[in-house]
């Protein structure tokens, strides 16, 4: 299985009508004609391969653009991954009750994106941690009516702590930002990796992360280990860092916003 990892479908120029706001969040937001083109590229590529491949395409966050990227998909008879940060459901920019109830009506599946997203999840207290998978997950399955089992770790910042706390909380698939087709297994979890799309990200590139193709999967896998490698060196002053070079809106609150 090949999962891709979007987060808001937005016109150009509109990037903080969607999700969070902020220059490091747009890095992650893309057009709806990129997004159109992406999926086309996708089947393009299985017509002419003659292979029908397992792509999963998962949706962080929970912007209100998840009602546009799910037009798209039932357009072509594809069903999304739609992972929703629980405190920020019916805030400016976000989802809405009925946009969930309308969501899972249409097929898509809906999942735990945290409560807060914190940035560095992995660095939370256990409290927390517990606290932000179990209060989503909650929150979710009451108003889908539905028991929710499946989330993915926001920021990108996983770690067995991470998982297990997810597990306690009666997950039983999730999703981080590693990009790797090789599925894991933690505390009674399947654990998947996830190539990250991002603005620049073309069509091409899109098809060839789905089909497994090995350049852009191992430029990706690259640039991770360096990210990975730089955050564990960096700690807090990583965040300090991140601030100063890409920043992020002031509206943004994120789990631990203070570090």
């Amino acid at each position: 299985m090949t999962a891709l990892m979007y987060h808001d479908i937005v016109a150009a120029g509109a990037e903080d009508a969607s999700g969070f706001a902020g220059r490091d969040a747009a890095l992650y937001k893309i057009s709806p004609e990129q997004f159109d083109a992406h999926l086309g590229a996708i089947a393009e590529s299985q017509r002419a391969s003659g292979r029908s491949s397992d792509v999963v395409f998962t949706f962080d966050d929970g912007g209100s653009s998840a009602m546009r990227a799910a037009d798209a998909l039932d357009r072509r008879g594809l069903t999304g991954h739609f992972f929703v940060t629980a405190n920020y459901i019916g805030a400016r920019g976000f989802v809405t009750r009925a946009d969930l109830l309308e969501l899972r009506r249409r097929g898509h599946r809906i999942g735990s994106h945290s409560c807060s997203h914190p940035l560095r999840m992995a660095h939370c207290e256990w409290s927390q941690l517990v606290d932000e998978w179990t209060r989503s997950r909650s929150l979710l399955s009451d108003i889908l009516c539905e028991d929710v089992r499946i989330g993915s770790v926001p920021g990108g910042d996983f770690s067995p702590q991470v998982a297990r706390a997810a597990a306690g909380a009666g997950y039983v698939r999730l999703f981080t930002s590693e990009p790797t087709r090789q599925e894991q297994h933690a505390f009674g979890m399947t654990v998947t990796g996830r190539f990250a799309i991002q603005r620049w990200t073309s069509a091409a590139t899109a098809a060839g992360l789905a089909a497994g193709q090995w350049r852009p999967c191992a430029q990706q896998a690259i640039v991770w280990k360096a990210k990975k490698l730089t955050k564990r060196l960096g700690g807090t002053r990583y965040l300090k860092l991140r601030r100063l070079l890409i920043g992020h809106g002031n509206d943004v609150q994120w789990g631990d916003g203070a570090a």
